[in-house]
């Protein structure tokens, strides 16, 4: 929500347009490290790596490359050291380092990213057009931007899911009209989720290429998943074979996901639902949550649901309905993956 709005999209195709422009402007090469000279700017207030200027996150790279203890990028941008120390701060730590040669991404003037030599670079332009051949412009189709409390909405710059920079990209779509009915979804009434899914990349290196595939109520006016469940994630790394594996292994599961028919879904709800606990239920807790979940994930399904928990779909929607409560987002969502995680003890 903090991106400014040359960094929001109102449809795939808008966002397609900014991805390719900026991969045709842009040009990689592998260096000698020897052959890398850091100068300050013609003002002596910045620096320039082989005559252009590195962006913040390029030269956070260059500092680690020339050594992660020695050459502490923040220290650099903070302390107020002239440019002149620095460029020759870096210089020699390139020149005496373990490193031989560099991967150097540069648009126009601007350098990009300094990567390995084996980094295995995947295009946002490449991810956004795969999105597009399944999903349209991905604000007409099934699947869209979503709505707002489960009602659709027009796409504007506030409201959109649908973010990219020179830095990443990261896409929300969700097919709310085709939803899962599920019988006791909440306090013994029948209810219904939606599907959706995150995909976001890097292609200078600040992430991995990665795809998350969930079930959920609804999406707040803020743009938050609420009652998210059944959260599975993929990732890959930027590895020399990233680009071959990206499309043998995530391109298939959203496809599979997007087009697959809700009867699985709702079947392994019902056998979630019949799947009864043990006698220990604070150990079968504790063994995914960790011991001090144990009280606090029983309360709430005390608390919403008037009863204890009692089957292995109650675990999942009181595991899930805590997670809402929780500030920190690494820590929400490991709850919400490992409540996910339940349902296949049920298949």
């Amino acid at each position: 929500m903090s991106r400014p709005h040359d960094e929001r999209f109102l449809s795939l195709y808008e966002m397609a347009d900014r991805m390719r422009s900026l991969r045709e402007r842009s040009h990689n090469e592998i260096l000698s490290i020897k052959r890398v000279e850091v100068q300050p700017d013609s003002d002596h207030r910045g620096l320039l790596v082989n005559g252009v200027e590195p962006t913040h996150h390029a030269f956070s790279q260059l500092c680690t490359l020339a050594s992660p203890g020695a050459s502490p990028a923040g220290y650099f941008r903070d302390s107020g050291v002239p440019a002149e120390v620095i460029a020759d701060c870096l210089n020699y730590n390139l020149r005496f380092g373990s490193k031989t040669e560099a991967a150097f991404l540069a648009t126009g003037d601007e350098l990009r990213a300094v990567t390995g030599p084996n980094y295995g670079r995947i295009w946002n332009a490449d991810i956004v057009d795969m999105l597009i051949q399944r999903f349209g412009d991905g604000v007409s189709g099934d699947w869209r931007v979503p709505g707002e409390f489960g009602r659709r909405v027009e796409v504007d710059r506030q409201n959109t899911t649908l973010y990219a920079s020179d830095r990443d990209m990261f896409v929300f779509l969700a097919d709310e009209e085709r939803r899962i009915e599920v019988p006791a979804r909440r306090d013994g009434q029948p209810g219904s989720l939606a599907r959706g899914f995150f995909v976001w990349n890097s292609e200078v290196g600040d992430k991995t290429l990665g795809a998350a595939f969930f079930l959920f109520d609804y999406v707040c006016s803020n743009r938050m998943v609420w009652g998210a469940d059944q959260y599975t994630e993929l990732r890959i790394r930027h590895t020399k074979g990233a680009p071959d594996r990206w499309l043998d292994e995530t391109v298939p599961v959203l496809t599979e996901f997007a087009q697959s028919s809700a009867k699985p879904i709702r079947q392994a709800i019902e056998a979630a639902r019949e799947k009864k606990l043990g006698d220990d239920l604070d150990q079968f807790l504790a063994n995914r949550f960790g011991r001090r979940m144990v009280e606090p994930i029983k309360a709430v399904h005390l608390d919403e649901e008037g009863r204890p928990i009692e089957t292995v779909w109650d675990a999942t929607v009181a595991a899930t309905a805590h997670a809402r409560s929780i500030p920190n987002t690494d820590k929400r969502v490991e709850i919400e993956r490992a409540a996910g995680e339940l349902l296949k003890l049920a298949a």
